[in-house]
């Protein structure tokens, strides 16, 4: 099957495009200017030049594929620069699905996120997600949205640091060797009640999980039309993130409660330079935990998944 991908450069379009590889699909990526070191095993992908404002490299990128694989997403807004999330999440996605409609591609796969919805106060990110999920299902496509929680595995150099891979850099690595941090790691809590400080959890899913539910998914036709939710078989909550990013970094911590809005006032007086690690709208996001129930999509396709431990956290020593 010839796969179009557009987002494959990225930490999870690695390992996709690795596991589309393994099973003799052909990935095609669609690749900005530059990034062309980014594509993992370029021996067995054809490259478009482009980026998703590019019309024709969209239309090459889909060239005489069977299917196509939305995964490029947001983190951090840099709207001078035009990163957005209406513009690469909701509109990006709007886009590619409309022009594979227009060249014959029927079957379409696009990376969401656990939690997506429009409710009042949510952030840019999953009103974007959201967006993007309508603008798919408002298509005659055969599509299937995957929405995964927090995900963990080595970069591997592709793309952005994943989840923890972040938390180490801009909470554990303010200290260049490996002892004890001598200022506390924050435990976030909402309201007045400091006593459930950290208690927020996420569904961790490794890397490797996620390109292998792709995988099947885009073989499977009874998934067509279906949203599904991507997470481990453990809840870990935020207290157990951190003391897991931190015993596999070597280094010892003590966490203290700290007031949500206090964080977030900070971030909006600091989070529109790119030296600071998390906007208001990640933070909202963090404290509100994302769990979720997979097993049944797990068994489906025979997946053990890699469990969050600190043994599978050894990336973080490179």
């Amino acid at each position: 099957m010839k796969v179009a991908l557009f987002g494959g450069t990225g930490f999870v379009g690695s390992y996709i495009v690795d596991e589309l590889v393994s099973r003799e699909h052909q990935p095609r990526l669609m690749v900005r200017s530059g990034s062309e070191g980014k594509v993992p095993k370029p021996e067995n992908c054809k490259m478009v030049s482009g980026d998703i404002h590019d019309d024709y490299a969209i239309r090459e990128t889909l060239y005489d594929c069977d299917a196509a694989i939305y995964l490029i997403a947001v983190i951090k807004e840099f709207p001078k620069e035009g990163i957005t999330n209406e513009l690469l999440q909701f509109r990006g996605a709007q886009r590619v699905a409309n022009i594979a409609l227009e060249v014959g591609v029927k079957r379409f796969l696009l990376m969401s996120a656990l939690g997506t919805n429009c409710r009042p106060g949510v952030s840019k990110y999953f009103k974007a997600k959201h967006l993007a999920e309508q603008a798919v299902k408002n298509t005659e496509l055969s599509w299937t949205i995957l929405r995964p929680s927090s995900i963990f595995g080595d970069p591997r150099g592709f793309g952005r640091p994943e989840f923890c891979t972040m938390l180490k850099k801009d909470m554990l690595n303010l200290i260049p060797f490996p002892g004890f941090l001598p200022f506390p790691v924050p435990a976030f809590f909402t309201g007045l009640n400091p006593f459930n400080a950290g208690s927020f959890s996420f569904s961790m899913i490794h890397a490797a999980d996620v390109a292998t539910l792709f995988a099947n998914v885009l073989e499977d036709d009874t998934a067509i039309g279906k949203t599904l939710e991507l997470g481990g078989e453990q809840e870990v909550s935020w207290n157990e993130i951190i003391k897991a990013i931190a015993s596999s970094s070597g280094k010892k911590i003590f966490m203290m409660p700290v007031p949500f809005f206090a964080v977030w006032l900070v971030a909006v007086m600091l989070d529109r330079f790119t030296w600071f690690p998390a906007a208001r709208d990640q933070l909202q996001d963090l404290v509100r935990g994302n769990t979720c129930d997979s097993g049944e999509l797990l068994k489906k396709y025979a997946i053990e998944p890699i469990p969050f431990t600190v043994e599978n956290l050894n990336y973080l020593t490179k």
